[in-house]
């Protein structure tokens, strides 16, 4: 007869925190939230490190290119979707690699004898006061020189006279070579008191400018996730249907991070994928999953996997547990897998983080799953509701909101992710609908960073493993969870201070 185990399946809202000890050395300025990405040595330090310990799933609706420029300048990764051509998303890996923090790519172009008038016109449609004036007008030209909206008047001057009669020549032009680091050329700018440098390549042609009016933003992102050659890190997601054909093409494209993505991890087929990935580029990090418990995390740690994401069916668009009646409450399963973690750390000396990926309904979720022994997230809904999720922006009466839908939707159609049987879906196990829009990237996720800062102080930590080990968790009952909300009636608009 099948086995019941005992323990009851619970999900994050039934745990809350309990506060320690603040210590005077505890504040939010002093949280440390580095965690390690991938498989090391007990001890030692991860090959790759995560500023933050948040990651964008693996989804068509989340992770974009902007989107992970942005979370990897935020400290997190992202790992971009595999339900997409190789070369599409081959493409999208070089697109983040290919991003300069403070290096912008021109998007405001002429040529010199494009007229004036032509140029304010380019300049209102891009909003942008200064345009590089290349030998074809185009972002990467031979650079001719620079012309800014201070360079010429529409009122005093004939808009129908060359671009080149107004423009500051490259000869006169202070200029960058490509090898130059932001640090350098942020120097310049200040020094020689300039607006703009251009960088360029060979033969003169452009590559970038640095504005000052960026430095500032530059210093917003201190702890950028970045590999050797100061390029923003992103993962990239694989199945085990075309992995022997699109793992050489993510390397070659620069990607950092693999993960198998698949809705039951548990599988011969992910292992002996994961085995073909180590044998075959045993130099690149390689995560695995689903699961919901330390048998099936152990299994693939010792197929190879670097990282080990947990969880099944506790995604806000999944519904892989109404459909197929498989999955755990994700609390359960993530204290479950973190034991094993650490039992199979303790047997062969090496640290395999996990993720727990789904059941993140509120911020405060975040904290309970790192308590619970998480090295770090992964999110679809929170991600999707932000400005460079791919999802469409659509108002609403109630405001506006964004499109998210599952990889195991009619939409999305990810067979590779499911399998069940064949070439396609052959029933959803996953849902098409709506987030509330929730602006900009930067700003939501600082708010959610400063949430778990100020929760970590009143656990008394200031690292995670800290977080992890001096943890302390309480179940909630239905009535204290209920007591845990706000019980009057709110304000419909703000209150007027005399």
């Amino acid at each position: 007869m099948a086995q019941v185990i005992a323990e009851v399946s619970r999900t994050f809202n039934e745990f809350l925190l309990l506060p320690n000890r603040t210590r005077t050395d505890c504040s939010p300025a002093t949280v440390d939230l580095r965690t390690p990405l991938v498989r090391h040595l007990a001890g030692e330090r991860s090959a790759i490190e995560l500023g933050s310990p948040f990651t964008s799933a693996i989804m068509q609706a989340v992770s974009t290119p902007d989107l992970a420029i942005a979370l990897a300048r935020n400290g997190g990764l992202s790992f971009l979707h595999h339900n997409q051509s190789v070369q599409d998303q081959a493409a999208a890996v070089r697109q983040v690699k290919n991003f300069k923090a403070g290096f912008v790519t021109s998007d405001t172009n002429v040529r010199p004898d494009d007229t004036l008038s032509h140029l304010v016109s380019v300049m209102r449609r891009t909003g942008h006061s200064t345009a590089a004036v290349t030998h074809d007008g185009t972002a990467t030209g031979r650079l001719l020189g620079l012309v800014t909206s201070r360079d010429f008047h529409p009122q005093r001057h004939d808009l129908d006279g060359p671009v080149a009669g107004r423009m500051t020549a490259i000869a006169e032009l202070p200029h960058a070579e490509a090898d130059t680091t932001l640090s350098e050329a942020n120097a310049r700018l200040w020094d020689q008191r300039l607006d703009c440098l251009p960088v360029l390549g060979t033969d003169g042609h452009l590559q970038y400018l640095v504005f000052r009016s960026d430095y500032a933003d530059n210093k917003r992102f201190p702890n950028q996730a970045v590999d050797a050659e100061k390029r923003l890190r992103v993962g990239a997601g694989v199945n085990t249907h075309d992995y022997q054909e699109r793992v050489p093409a993510l390397l070659e494209a620069g990607a950092d991070a693999l993960c198998f993505d698949s809705s039951d991890g548990y599988s011969d087929w992910q292992a002996q994928a994961l085995s073909w990935v180590k044998k075959h580029y045993p130099e690149i990090p390689v995560g695995g999953g689903n699961v919901v418990d330390g048998e099936a995390f152990t299994f693939l740690a010792e197929a190879g996997a670097d990282f080990v994401k947990v969880g099944v069916g506790g995604g806000s668009i999944c519904i892989t547990r109404d459909q197929k009646g498989i999955g755990r409450g994700q609390a359960s399963a993530v204290l479950d897998v973190a034991a094993a973690r650490d039992a199979f750390c303790e047997r062969t000396g090496e640290y395999v983080p996990i993720c727990s990926d789904g059941g993140l309904v509120h911020d405060y979720h975040v904290a309970l799953a790192l308590a619970m022994g998480a090295d770090f997230v992964m999110m679809g809904r929170y991600f999707a509701r932000f400005d460079q999720a791919a999802g469409a922006k659509l108002p609403t009466r109630d405001g506006f909101v964004k499109e998210y839908w599952g990889e195991g939707s009619n939409r999305a159609r990810n067979w590779q992710r499911y399998g069940q049987g064949g070439q396609g879906l052959i029933f959803e196990e996953g849902v098409d609908g709506y987030v509330p829009y929730a602006g900009d990237l930067n700003e939501g996720l600082a708010t959610t960073i400063a949430k778990l800062k100020t929760t970590m102080v009143s656990c008394g930590s200031v690292t995670l493993p800290e977080f992890q080990s001096t943890a302390r968790l309480t179940l909630v009952s239905d009535q204290s969870f209920q007591e845990s909300h706000a019980n009057v009636t709110l304000r419909d608009t703000p209150a007027t201070i005399a």
